[in-house]
């Protein structure tokens, strides 16, 4: 790493983070916080982070909402059970998607940009939907620099990120220990490194749990699909600087693993963020082409990247729409 990003790692990245919950509800000044979690067709774990982050509700937390992209299964049910506040994401900003301006997309970074008008925290914490075994830790650690830092406006949770396989499978030992990430260390990385060496130091930049100030969040344009998170970083990195990121060990993050096929449109969601944002006048992605075995021959499959992005919802709530 250079210099430069080294001093950075030094001074904003909490290994062993030392804040209680308690100690940051005194901090929070009369700051409020909303927990967001968007979520499509996660019945099987979104009970389970509402009810990991529930005992902080009215003292560090002060509201938790589950955006839905339009679940076929019990995720809402199952949701509002656990004690979450839902909200359909086409529900959103109803004064907003007219046909011929900004209609409903699909795609995380539509659910996250929408989020931002469905909640009133002062701070926001995304969390995935589909994380199993965490605790009330994940949302305190987010929160610690934002009450704690000044200056810091976006903090990223790392994490180890083994991979969860069935009982019966078998693997070499080194993939099941730390083979998640694929995409963060096969794209995001690299891309990192040649266009935007100074963010070497983030050890997640694609990670789904981190907290922001609204002000910074309302202020940057949403990448679309899985480029958001990236998206997010990059932009706060031109117009804040590196200390406004800071960083945090959450511990192990598990969740369900998609395949190498689905990966490949996520990776290419992601490269197309970064260079929009670093390749002046680049013009975005094409459709990724894939090849599928059929009978013997490799027919090519082709896959919508989506490349643009949603405006920072400032602007917008500037102009009275």
């Amino acid at each position: 790493m250079r210099a430069a990003t080294e001093a950075w790692f030094a001074r904003r990245t909490w290994a062993r983070p030392p804040w209680t919950a308690a100690g940051l509800a005194a901090a929070k000044a009369g700051r409020t916080v909303s927990v967001v979690l968007p979520a499509l067709d996660e019945e099987a774990t979104v009970g389970g982070v509402v009810a990991a982050v529930r005992p902080l509700l009215s003292t560090l937390v002060d509201e938790i909402v589950v955006v839905d992209s339009g679940s076929t299964d019990a995720t809402v049910a199952r949701a509002e059970a656990a004690g979450a506040r839902v909200v359909a994401r086409d529900a959103v900003l109803p004064g907003v998607p007219v046909p011929a301006q900004i209609p409903i997309r699909q795609g995380k970074g539509e659910v996250l940009w929408r989020s931002l008008a469905a909640t009133s925290g002062d701070l926001v914490v995304f969390l995935d939907s589909d994380l199993v075994d965490l605790g009330p830790d994940f949302v305190v650690n987010l929160l610690g620099p934002l009450l704690t830092v000044e200056g810091v406006a976006l903090v990223k949770g790392f994490y180890h990120r083994p991979l969860r396989l069935p009982a019966s499978g078998t693997a070499d030992q080194d993939a099941v220990l730390t083979g998640g990430g694929r995409v963060t260390e096969l794209t995001a990385r690299p891309a990192l490194a040649s266009l935007r060496p100074e963010l070497a130091g983030v050890v997640q930049p694609l990670g789904g749990e981190y907290a922001a100030t609204r002000e910074l969040l309302e202020s940057l344009p949403f990448a679309a699909g899985y480029g958001v998170e990236i998206g997010l970083l990059l932009d706060t990195h031109r117009t804040r600087g590196l200390d406004a990121i800071a960083q945090v060990d959450l511990g192990v993050r598990k969740h369900r693993h998609r395949s190498l096929r689905a990966l490949g449109a996520t990776a290419a969601e992601v490269l197309d963020a970064v260079v929009r944002r670093c390749v002046p006048g680049h013009p975005g992605a094409d459709p990724l082409t894939q090849f599928v075995p059929v009978d013997g021959d490799w027919l090519p499959d082709e896959q919508a990247v989506a490349t643009t992005d949603r405006p920072p919802l400032a602007t917008l709530r500037a102009t009275g729409s």
